[in-house]
């Protein structure tokens, strides 16, 4: 068979990754409790301290997951701080405001790209900058948030296309009102008008870019009881995707809504968090050549660590109904991953995961089974954003550790077949509806190193090999693919 091969091929890797870890890995114990003093013999026993005076026990914040790419960026953005925390004397009592930028350059270097028309070897430069302005606390309940984006490329062999420019724009400015402790201590409640960008739930269904040159943002309203930062929280959205558009104003595509509603509960159980959700995405199109469509897309991500030990788990699971047309839409995908962290100075974590997405049988009868992953980005699965949650089976290993405060490695090795031999490898846009192509795509090693250089200044290296498989071959150009990026980030 042929996936057994592969996996052979796979599996040298990792036992040698496994080997490595189990004799690096560090035993540690923990340090015995000092007893408490006791009193001396005949001395008088000393009053109870008032209890006003004791300190409240903190409470511990809840599970972060582990999964891989599976954590959703905070609001406001990572580069993002209120004044008085940038180290500035005259500004230490400005809390009341926030503001950050970014600027991002990276160098990529293609050879023989799989997802253009030509394997051309190509070396390009893409330049992201971003500034975030916010006010909150001055002015509540009302807040405001404005986030500007400049996306370019230069010194490429292809045509500009929105993934990699979207010139001058507005990625994000909205008012919310903010009501603080709402429903309780900790427990606020927020709506947000505008536009504004989305990571919900695991980011496999919608998510903020992260890699990518450019950011897919929505207009619209969203509803929030509770925060990350709570027991539970639950998120109401009814928003449009933002069409980019390369040198003009983006704008609002107006034949799409996407609704959600989503869900977090964290307190019940130190083992598992629960994240149900529901999305809707109502197509309604204007091109009477082209068809409507609704996706009805249910699911379940639950994480959390496996009892008293260094493992821990993530999974999702979803289910997709409604028409695609003519055509009724039947489909499903699931993602699981496992993962074990060694107790040792440099944080070792392999980890094992598998990807699915059904595919579509035929393009000609009346049910229509290829999962559709909405408005998540690709990299979750490969950084050549050549894969996607959409008629795939792709497992993968993993190794992530951090030798330092400031320095971060991760390393992956991928398969990726197609769960329906006769539907398409989607992003490129091949497909063979006979079948006879074979159903594996590809192998893929990535590696990738992370540099703290400065608080504000981070390095980043990585590369890519790709092995095309058998349904490459059968279906057009095939070559090895190679994919090596350096990249810097600076945030103010």
């Amino acid at each position: 068979m042929v996936r057994k091969g592969v996996l052979g091929q796979g599996a040298v890797l990792v036992v040698v990754l496994m080997a490595v870890l189990v004799s690096s890995a560090a035993q540690t114990t923990g340090q015995a409790g000092q007893p408490a003093p006791t009193a001396q013999a005949g001395a008088a026993a000393p009053a109870p301290a008032p209890a006003a005076t004791e300190a409240p026990a903190k409470k511990a914040g809840p599970y972060v997951t582990k999964g891989w790419s599976a954590r959703p960026a905070p609001e406001p953005p990572d580069y993002v701080k209120t004044l008085d925390k940038l180290g500035i004397e005259d500004l230490k009592d400005i809390k009341w405001l926030e503001f950050g930028i970014e600027q991002r350059t990276r160098f990529d270097y293609h050879d023989d790209y799989l997802r253009r028309a030509t394997l051309e070897n190509d070396g390009q430069f893409l330049l992201r900058s971003r500034v975030y302005l916010g006010i909150r606390d001055i002015v509540d309940p009302l807040r405001f948030g404005f986030e500007f984006q400049d996306g370019r490329q230069f010194n490429s062999n292809f045509p500009e296309t929105t993934r990699e420019v979207d010139e001058y724009d507005i990625l994000q400015a909205f008012g919310e009102l903010y009501f603080k402790d709402a429903l309780g201590p900790g427990i606020p409640i927020q709506f947000r008008a505008g536009r504004m960008t989305l990571d919900l739930v695991d980011r496999r269904q919608v998510s903020r870019s992260t890699f990518g040159n450019t950011t897919q943002a929505f207009d619209g309203f969203r509803l929030r009881f509770g925060e990350p930062k709570a027991d539970w929280q639950i998120d109401l959205l009814a928003a449009q995707p933002v069409e980019r558009r390369m040198t003009q104003l983006d704008r609002p595509d107006e034949e799409r809504w996407l609704y959600g509603l989503t869900g977090a509960w964290r307190g019940w159980s130190q083992y598992v968090t629960l994240e149900p959700y529901y999305f809707v995405l109502d197509e309604q199109r204007t091109d009477p050549a082209a068809a409507d469509g609704e996706i009805h897309s249910l699911g379940m991500h639950l994480f959390g660590p496996i009892a008293q030990t260094n493992f821990d788990y993530d999974m999702n699971g979803a289910f997709q109904c409604g028409e695609n047309g003519e055509r009724r839409r039947r489909a499903w995908a699931a993602y699981g991953e496992l993962g074990y962290t060694f107790e040792h100075e440099w944080k070792p974590r392999p980890s094992i995961s598998l990807a699915y997405a059904t595919g579509d049988r035929s393009p000609n009868d009346s049910l229509d089974e290829r999962f559709n992953r909405l408005y998540q980005t690709t990299t979750a699965y490969s950084i050549t954003e050549l894969f996607s949650w959409e008629n795939t089976i792709s497992p993968h290993v993993r190794l992530e550790m951090k030798p330092t405060d400031k320095l971060r490695l991760d390393s992956s090795y991928g398969v990726f077949w197609l769960a329906s031999d006769t539907d398409a490898w989607v992003i490129p846009g091949r497909r063979d509806a006979t079948g006879n192509s074979g159903d594996l795509v590809a192998q893929e090693l990535q590696f990738r190193i992370r540099y703290q250089l400065h608080k504000m200044v981070e390095l980043e290296l990585g590369y890519s090999h790709l092995l095309p498989g058998s349904f490459v071959g059968n279906t057009g150009l095939s070559d090895d693919s190679d994919f090596l990026w350096v990249m810097s980030t600076l945030k103010f």
